[in-house]
């Protein structure tokens, strides 16, 4: 038996007819608001004077390593104008890395300045590399150009040296200090001398591994009136290194930094004194680890290189307030 298709077609009433139209048309209406409220927003957006850094760009580099998530990361933003320090304290806490750097074009060279998430500072050898790196690797200066910083802390010079880049920063020397019977007591090991300088402690240790080894009370480490300390020690006698180093900086609200160019500011002149040589390799033992060469003569001037790498690069979507 062959079966029959059949169509139907809907024939409105007048009345119906007339609903259809009315529900169409309101529908239309609704729609044409919400487009004329959405572009009226988006030109409203456009003219808003305060909105000075849409599609900012902020680049995050591994400093002080040639590899991906190791060394030490910091964030960098290229500032067309300068900003407010709380805008970029805010930017840094957001971040939430150990720094995040903030540069501004002057004419021979770059206002360089630096935060952590709760506080700036008036030195930083990693976010200044990985200052240099963003420089060099999204064109702002040619390779054989020179990155002059002006910084609270002086001038600094950084150089591409193939694919090292080297910082020129002050020397920071250390006195022989007598520490708090609470700074033992918080690094949980003997030492073998403490000095002092303005980064906080510097404290020897026996061995390498009593440096790898170290699990500080932070707590107790925050209520010491100084209480950022450097651990150090001389590498293993089969190491490539010299020296070996650590950095804990819960005063800066860092806990440990993982590697740290202003401690091998410190860490320069006191093993130069020790192992009476101009030249280290020297490895900081964080979990994520860093390599930095160091040079100094007993000058005024600490030279020290290392490697960076790139690992994320987007847009901040803000304003400063």
């Amino acid at each position: 038996m062959t079966q029959k298709a059949f169509k139907y077609r809907f024939y409105p009433t007048s009345e119906q007819e007339t609903l259809l139209k009315m529900t169409m048309g309101c529908a239309r209406l609704v729609y044409n608001r919400a487009l004329a409220a959405r572009t009226e927003a988006w030109y409203e957006r456009q003219e808003r004077s305060d909105v000075t850094l849409m599609g900012q760009i902020i680049t995050q580099v591994d400093a002080f390593t040639n590899t991906p998530f190791a060394g030490n990361p910091a964030a960098v933003c290229v500032l067309p104008t300068p900003q407010d320090e709380g805008w970029m304290q805010n930017v840094a806490q957001e971040m939430n890395l150990s720094e995040t750097a903030f540069l501004v074009k002057q004419d021979d060279g770059f206002n360089l300045r630096w935060f952590t998430p709760t506080v700036e500072v008036p030195l930083c050898g990693h976010a200044t590399l990985a200052s240099a790196h963003v420089l060099w690797s999204e064109g702002h200066l040619l390779p054989d150009e020179v990155a002059l910083f002006y910084t609270k802390s002086g001038v600094l010079i950084a150089k591409l040296q193939g694919e090292w880049i080297e910082l020129d920063f002050p020397v920071n020397h250390s006195q022989a200090a007598i520490a708090p019977p609470e700074l033992k007591a918080a690094l949980g090991v003997a030492y073998k001398s403490v000095f002092q300088n303005s980064l906080g402690y510097l404290v020897e240790l026996e061995s390498e591994e009593l440096v790898r080894q170290v699990q500080p009370n932070f707590q107790l480490l925050k209520t010491l009136s100084i209480g950022d300390v450097i651990v150090t020690s001389t590498a293993n006698s089969d190491s490539e290194y010299d020296f070996v180093s650590r950095f804990f900086a819960p005063g800066l609200g860092i806990n440990e930094d993982p590697v740290t160019g202003a401690a091998h500011c410190c860490l320069a002149a006191f093993w130069r004194d020790r192992l009476h040589k101009n030249e280290f390799l020297a490895y900081q033992a964080s979990s994520r680890g860093g390599v930095v060469k160091v040079y100094y003569d007993g000058g005024d001037r600490v030279f020290l290189s290392g490697q960076a790498v790139t690992v994320l690069r987007g847009e901040l979507f803000t304003a400063s307030t």
